[in-house]
């Protein structure tokens, strides 16, 4: 059987939406099409209803509670959220944030910001295989330090950072830590408790879901995470990010994250095959 040209081989930048995705979401443009913030009629209340599924269907992903997350534009969006509201929240507790090299620009970017408004920004090396040294790490933290933000897996080279490790590094010296786990979510196990994780950045398309759609896991024990809004007007995801939500797009988000975790395994299991046959 001939093959069917041009080949799609940039799944690090985006996946195509699944059809199951896409069914589910459909009913959402012009059926039930209510704003989910207008909860005094049915049509509103059938769209919170959605984004309340699927709120808690990411929660269940990562071992979370529903009320932990927060739905954003993407990735890009979330690392923001993250970044600029951690430094507002906690500037009279500290200025110094401590991230790495390889990031990607959503964080690199909005570091350099803070560095131009008078924040201080550490930007750990990695080695030859894109890993940072936790004694480096360590060494790096003052107590100035309110923030660690280090990629889950990377979207370039896809090395898998020693999460658990930074995760209890942060614990054992007080300090948050956030990471964008958008390459990671949804192709490998996340549990944010068992991980000491505080912020979460993830994104719905890397893993078949629509573009235009992702979340922020917030912290509210152990300890809470404040996070100040950077976008205002509404007061809507519990005054973090105000905004008409995007019905479809978080309901197609629901349903890959659900496909995902069924999936998950078995995905795993042939792409390594595909690997030792290369």
């Amino acid at each position: 059987m001939p093959l069917k040209l041009p080949i799609y081989m940039d799944h690090h930048a985006t996946t195509p939406v699944d059809q199951r995705v896409l069914d589910e979401m459909i009913p959402y443009f012009n059926q039930k099409f209510g704003n989910a913030a207008s909860i005094d009629h049915s049509h509103g209340a059938e769209a919170s209803d959605a984004v309340e599924r699927s709120r808690e269907k990411i929660a269940v992903a990562i071992h979370a509670r529903p009320e932990e997350i927060i739905f954003t534009s993407g990735a890009t969006e979330s690392d923001n959220i993250a970044i600029f509201g951690i430094a507002e929240k906690y500037a009279a507790e500290g200025d110094h944030i401590i991230t790495c090299a390889t990031e990607h620009k959503a964080i690199l970017d909005t570091c350099k910001r803070l560095e131009a408004w008078g924040k201080k920004i550490t930007y750990l090396p990695v080695d030859s295989y894109g890993t940072v040294d936790l004694e480096a790490l360590k060494n790096s933290i003052t107590n100035r330090t309110i923030l660690i933000s280090i990629m889950m897996a990377n979207n370039e080279i896809g090395t898998i950072a020693p999460v658990h490790e930074i995760g209890k590094i942060a614990k054992e010296y007080e300090i948050l830590f956030h990471t964008d786990a958008a390459q990671a979510f949804g192709h490998m196990p996340v549990d944010v408790r068992a991980l000491n994780i505080n912020i979460m950045s993830i994104s719905s398309h890397k893993m078949y879901g629509p573009k235009g759609v992702g979340a922020l896991y917030v912290s509210r024990s152990n300890p809470k995470a404040n996070v100040a809004p950077i976008i205002y007007g509404g007061g809507h995801e519990r005054g973090m990010r105000s905004g008409t939500l995007n019905v479809p797009g978080i309901v197609g988000f629901g349903k890959a994250i659900e496909i995902a975790l069924k999936e998950m395994s078995s995905d795993n299991k042939r792409n390594a095959s595909q690997k030792r046959k290369c």
